[in-house]
């Protein structure tokens, strides 16, 4: 088994054994319905409500180290938590609570990546938002090759409901017409 998937399975399986909500999202959910690429770290959404986010983040770093210096701190402003897994592998947790957050746990489903390592992922549809949304150059290429993938069967309702808002809060209206143009150039 790869570093990267070791590491997932180890916090999966933590996660899991303390029956908390989760999902990975990140390289490794891309490699599910995207190109994949190189990735060097696991990313997940840990479901915490705000303001109880103490409890969660004590116990993780009781079992995993961490790679900064005031992960409590670091977490409880920036809403992730930066790990590392028994082997070194980077975990970057964020602390999910918004409403998106809760639905892209829900839809999670598991994906056999082969070496024994079955992990739950974000879905297609939720992988597209979250990088459309996070808009930097790479994201774009990982939306392209998920749409080139995926191609029809994407939920694109689903998408542009889960979307439209975040980029309204983020007052980024533009990112919704660069998916929409990206998909209808895709299309063609």
């Amino acid at each position: 088994m790869n570093e990267v998937l070791e590491a997932a399975v180890e916090l999966q399986s933590f996660i899991q054994s303390r029956q908390w909500s989760f999902s990975i999202i990140g390289g490794i959910a891309l490699a599910r319905w995207g190109e994949p690429r190189t990735t060097l770290d696991v990313d997940a959404t840990l479901l915490t409500e705000f303001g109880e986010e103490d409890d969660c983040i004590d116990v993780l770093l009781g079992e995993f180290q961490s790679r900064i210096s005031n992960p409590k701190e670091f977490a409880i402003q920036n809403r992730v938590l930066l790990l590392q897994a028994a082997n070194g592998v980077g975990l970057d947790i964020a602390l999910g609570g918004l409403p998106f957050e809760e639905h892209v746990i829900l839809r999670a489903t598991e994906f056999d990546f082969g070496q024994d390592a079955i992990l739950l992922t974000a879905s297609a549809e939720d992988m597209v938002v979250l990088k459309a949304f996070a808009g930097r150059p790479q994201d774009w290429v990982d939306v392209e090759g998920i749409l080139v993938r995926q191609g029809d069967v994407l939920d694109w309702p689903l998408i542009l409901g889960e979307l439209t808002p975040l980029c309204e809060l983020k007052e980024s209206p533009e990112t919704i017409d660069r998916l929409c143009q990206l998909r209808d150039s895709l299309a063609e």
